[in-house]
């Protein structure tokens, strides 16, 4: 059984704007898939959608369905989400700036128990050393990749089997980059926790997951196996930087090889 499915999903902001349109995805139990657009492609609304954000957007899932395990989750508040056991990490990590990396692990556990949560945030400091050097550091201090390690930290306190993670390379060296998604891989194959993972930065993304969809103004244009995506040269020509060896003097030629908008 698959552990997220998207059938046939529809958003509209403000009753009147459609951001995503007929969004069908499947991210299966423990599997790393990967969802790819350009920017306002619809990527971040269909994680919102996901994880039941969208209200303080004035968003609304007007249509298709959502299925979180065995259940549709629609009726459910956010809340109620990731009890079930999804979470959603931010774009632009939105950390307690004013709180230390432990506060903030201890504001994200759910628990009752001290016992647990020590061996929570201990596999924390594991996966994310840099964390445990700046323990008495306030959050909003620390580098962006830090930040970075921290909101996916304290999502971790949630115990999620499926953790969504919007831009985590924004802002980041690639270094950092590798850093981080070497991280999310070891977690993904230690704890069989599955992962949506969506990206601007196809080429990392694609190293790391074994599937992917690529949206486009709101609708999904392409998807399969991460290699069968990154030997297409529409893949490659607009987002793996190979269109930079486009002859751009045949104007028409280039437009045409973005097939799926037309």
């Amino acid at each position: 059984m698959p552990a997220l499915v998207l059938e046939n999903v529809e958003v509209i902001y403000d009753k009147v704007f459609l951001a995503i349109k007929g969004v069908s995805l499947e991210v299966g139990e423990g599997e790393m898939v990967a969802l790819l657009g350009s920017n306002g492609a619809g990527k971040s609304t269909t994680l919102k959608s996901i994880s039941g954000l969208l209200g303080p957007e004035r968003g609304l899932v007007t249509r298709g369905e959502i299925r979180f395990g065995d259940r549709s989750i629609l009726n459910l508040g956010a809340p109620e989400r990731v009890a079930g056991g999804l979470v959603h990490v931010l774009e632009g990590r939105r950390i307690f700036g004013h709180l230390t990396p432990d506060e903030n692990l201890v504001a994200a556990y759910r628990g009752r128990s001290i016992a647990r949560f020590n061996q929570l945030r201990e596999q924390v400091y594991a996966y994310f050393p840099r964390l445990k050097e700046r323990i008495k550091s306030k959050a909003g201090y620390l580098s962006g990749g830090e930040q970075q390690m921290l909101a996916i930290g304290r999502a971790l306190m949630t115990e999620p089997r499926l953790i969504m993670l919007d831009e985590p390379s924004l802002g980041l060296s690639p270094l950092l980059v590798q850093e981080i998604f070497g991280i999310i891989g070891t977690i993904n194959a230690e704890q069989g926790m599955s992962v949506l993972l969506v990206e601007q930065n196809a080429a990392a993304t694609l190293d790391i997951v074994s599937r992917a969809y690529l949206i486009e103004q709101g609708q999904v244009v392409m998807s399969g196996a991460a290699e069968v995506l990154k030997s297409n040269p529409d893949v490659q020509d607009f987002y793996l930087g190979g269109a930079e060896h486009t002859d751009y003097r045949n104007v028409k030629h280039y437009r045409r090889r973005k097939r799926w908008l037309a």
